[in-house]
Parts: C-alpha cells; sequence; structure tokens
C-alpha cells in the first residue's frame, strides 16, 4: 500500500465532496443543517475499525468515542461528556459498545503489562484478565486468550454504560434507549452481536 501524505489527503477530500456534490448538489447543505443520529458508537480507536465504514453509515448517522481498547470509565471526562450529549441533547436510541478481536490494547497487557499512561489506561483490562485467569489458562493459545478478553472487555463496557448515570436516569425518565455490545473481527469485516446488551435499568442488587 502506497504512503499517503497530508496533502494526498487534501485532494482525496477535494475530489470526495466534488463527487458528492455532483451526485447531490444539496447534499452539504442538508447534513450542515441536520445532525439527529440514532446511534452512539463506543469503538477502538484502532484505525482499522472505522464505525461509519464497516457499518455502512453515512456522515451525520453515527456519533462516534474512540479510546484505547473501548474502554468506558466512569471517572473520564471526555467518554462521559460524549455519553452524556448522545443521550440527552441527541437522544440517541442505540448505544453500541464495539470491541474486535486482536485489539493491541488487549494483546499489549496479555504480553506484559505496558507502561505509562497506557499502562494506566489500560488497568480495567488488567482486572478482567486477573479475574479471568483460570479460564483463560484452559484456553488452546495466545491469540484464543486475547480473542476472549476482547469479548469480556465488551461485557464490562456495556456494564459500565448501563450502570452510569446518564443512561439509568435517561431509563428512569422512560426514554427509549438500547445498550448493544458487539465485536469486529478484522480477518472477514463481520461484525457479531454479543448478546450482552439492556434495554431497560438494571436490576437492584
Amino acid at each position: 500500500m502506497d504512503k499517503k501524505t497530508p496533502d494526498d489527503l487534501l485532494e482525496e477530500n477535494l475530489r470526495w465532496s466534488q463527487e458528492r456534490i455532483a451526485a447531490d448538489p444539496r447534499y452539504f447543505s442538508r447534513l450542515s443543517a441536520l445532525h439527529t443520529p440514532e446511534f452512539l458508537w463506543i469503538g477502538c480507536s484502532d484505525s482499522r475499525v472505522p464505525a461509519n465504514v464497516i457499518t455502512g453509515l453515512e456522515p451525520g448517522e453515527v456519533f462516534v468515542h474512540r479510546n484505547i481498547a473501548n474502554l468506558v470509565y466512569p471517572a473520564d471526562i471526555n467518554c462521559m461528556s460524549v455519553l452524556q450529549f448522545a443521550v440527552e441533547k441527541l437522544a440517541v436510541k442505540h448505544i453500541i459498545v464495539c470491541g474486535h478481536y486482536g485489539c493491541g490494547g488487549v494483546q499489549a497487557v496479555l504480553d506484559g503489562s505496558p507502561e505509562g499512561l497506557v499502562g494506566h489506561w489500560l488497568a480495567p483490562v488488567r482486572d478482567l484478565c486477573r479475574e479471568h485467569r483460570e479460564a483463560l489458562a484452559d484456553l488452546p493459545d495466545h491469540e484464543a486468550r486475547v480473542d476472549r478478553v476482547c469479548e469480556l472487555n465488551v461485557a464490562h463496557q456495556v456494564e459500565a454504560v448501563c450502570h452510569s448515570p446518564i443512561v439509568t436516569q435517561a431509563w428512569e425518565r422512560g426514554q427509549r434507549l438500547a445498550v448493544h455490545g458487539w465485536i469486529y473481527r478484522l480477518s472477514d469485516g463481520r461484525i457479531r452481536d454479543l448478546h450482552c446488551g439492556r434495554v431497560s435499568p438494571p436490576a437492584a442488587p
């Protein structure tokens, strides 16, 4: 694959915008006047997992938050601000937490704790690995363990979303809102529903 420069990106943008206008002269005027996505996507920063590309959605149809290993920290002001804006202002109907097999963040934890800020950020993944270490040890190889932790991580982040005050309060108001846990496979481009989502508040302990 040829390496692109920033100038190449600008040229590609010009070509893309011209093609859009040629196909639909009012495309950008409509897009700039309306922002009503029904989906919030919380995904990994991995450049191979672009939300609208792999789901076939157009600009304006999905609100996106991405970080390393698609984590949902209650103390992460960035993530919580996106979640609040999506739920309270945009009134999205679906929140999708989407991880991917072979996640580099998960691999880094299983290969040996990464250092610095990345190591601190990935602490929840380390906790998951410790919690499930016996089951993970029974898996046939390192790749299988990475992929299993990727699945467990999605389910864990779905729970974090569902227990956030933003989402629980939305459910209490009767707002229509579903939370989904998905995972993407790089080798075939397919998304799988892990069936760990919710459409109502978690049961009281």
